[in-house]
């Protein structure tokens, strides 16, 4: 009888584990996280040439659903060390600035005249308890800029919304992209030129060829992020031409 195949993307049953001790093994790591689902794949990511644990590893789930039972069970211990799941990020977008930043708000760019903040609250609450919602109008007439804000409880319902990059809200295709502060960006740009942690380079080890996460990245440097910011509160509030103009100039 042959082995069902899984139907869903890998990179969407994909967990990055971040902090491990040195000591856990790809069979240590798959004893505590198959008690959440069936792993397809196991791995804890070595140096090629000591075979020294760098630190972290993958685990691949047979479904999506299996994923979110991990992620909602955290804290995680393995081998007595708590440790750092995370939704993977793929090679294409582990690049952009700000990919591997731990955020709780989503920037909502796209919004049409017609929308109000029950749609917004009502299509993302699918991924999680939502805490605010700004939807971002010009101060003298009133009118809505385009774009939004939203703030969640939980970081992951963050991750699991970036992974699809396009959202159709109120019969509307949206674009989402994570939320960061001034701050955040300049050190996302920072890990973009290798000069602080997450520099681009990646992994290669079977199916995780090219993953870099965040901090645990020991690659070399790359293309730097630009300049620029975000206006009021930490963010950009001048017009959603602005603010998406300086999101694709830092992805650029």
């Amino acid at each position: 009888m042959s082995k069902e195949v899984p139907r869903e993307p890998e990179q969407l049953r994909k967990l990055f584990i971040g902090g491990l001790s040195f000591e856990t093994t790809d069979e240590s790591l798959r004893a505590h996280f198959e008690q959440w689902g069936g792993l397809t794949d196991c791995v804890v990511m070595r140096d090629p040439n000591t075979k020294r644990s760098r630190g972290f590893g993958f685990v691949t789930y047979s479904s999506v659903q299996e994923v979110d039972a991990a992620m909602s069970a955290r804290p995680h211990k393995v081998d007595g060390r708590v440790v750092e799941p995370k939704r993977a990020v793929s090679r294409e977008d582990s690049n952009r600035p700000g990919a591997h930043v731990t955020v709780k708000k989503i920037f909502v760019g796209g919004i049409k005249e017609d929308t109000e903040e029950s749609h917004l609250r009502d299509y993302f609450t699918q991924f999680g308890k939502i805490e605010v919602i700004d939807i971002m109008t010009d101060r003298n007439t009133g009118k809505k800029r385009g774009f939004a804000f939203v703030t969640f409880d939980d970081h992951d319902s963050v991750d699991r919304i970036v992974i699809q990059k396009y959202h159709t809200i109120n019969s509307h295709n949206c674009e989402v992209r994570k939320a960061l502060t001034r701050q955040e960006m300049q050190t996302a740009g920072m890990g973009m030129r290798g000069g602080g942690p997450g520099g681009p380079g990646g992994y290669n080890n079977g199916g995780n060829r090219g993953y870099n996460q965040g901090g645990y990245n020991q690659g070399g440097g790359g293309g730097g992020g630009g300049g620029g910011g975000y206006g009021g509160n930490g963010y950009d509030s001048n017009g959603y031409g602005k603010c998406l103009a300086f999101l694709f100039l830092l992805n650029a």
